[in-house]
């Protein structure tokens, strides 16, 4: 029998890479070199992207500033005709009293007819349900003319483009 601090030649195999695999391994590899110039082009198509996005913020705040811009200037340019028509219902001194009423009535007109053109729309009518979204109460009575958790009397009107309140309604509710 054998001593057991001896060992089996026979059991132990040791593996050694093939010459040809590990020269096929080596050239699968990039070298050095591609790594670079791969990094420097992905490191190029960044700073390129972040120009653009730059570039694009930019542009984007410049949009947004001409917006504003343009849409000042076009509200402007609505009410002119307003003022203008103002300016010959004061120099016109001669008028009768009916007259002038006459002429400050079809101002009005014409200034609803723009707020209207503008989907500006008035709210804050007696008897409306309130609703302090919307509405600013400034009184309170008691009376039973009216119905619950309603106004009583408009101070001041209310408008609103589509849901977003520009001004509310300052108002007096009941009960």
């Amino acid at each position: 029998m054998a001593n057991n601090n001896e060992v089996d030649n026979q059991d132990i195999q040791i593996e050694t890479p093939d010459v040809e695999e590990s020269q096929t391994l080596e050239q699968e590899l990039p070298t050095v070199e591609e790594l670079q110039k791969e990094l420097d082009e992905k490191n190029e198509q960044y700073l390129r992207l972040a120009a653009e996005y730059d570039n694009f913020r930019k542009r984007s705040q410049k949009e947004k500033e001409c917006i504003y811009s343009d849409a000042r200037a076009m509200v402007i340019s609505e009410i002119l005709p307003v003022l203008d028509n103002y300016d010959r219902a004061s120099e016109n001194v001669d008028s009768s009293t009916e007259d002038y009423k006459k002429g400050v009535d079809m101002i009005f007109s014409q200034f609803i007819e723009i707020l209207e053109k503008m989907d500006v729309e008035s709210f804050g009518k007696p008897n409306d349900e309130f609703d302090p979204n919307i509405h600013n109460a400034v009184m309170h009575i008691e009376d039973d003319d009216f119905g619950e958790n309603s106004i009583a009397e408009v101070f001041l009107k209310g408008y609103k483009i589509g849901d977003k309140v520009l001004r509310p309604a300052m108002v007096k509710v009941a009960n």
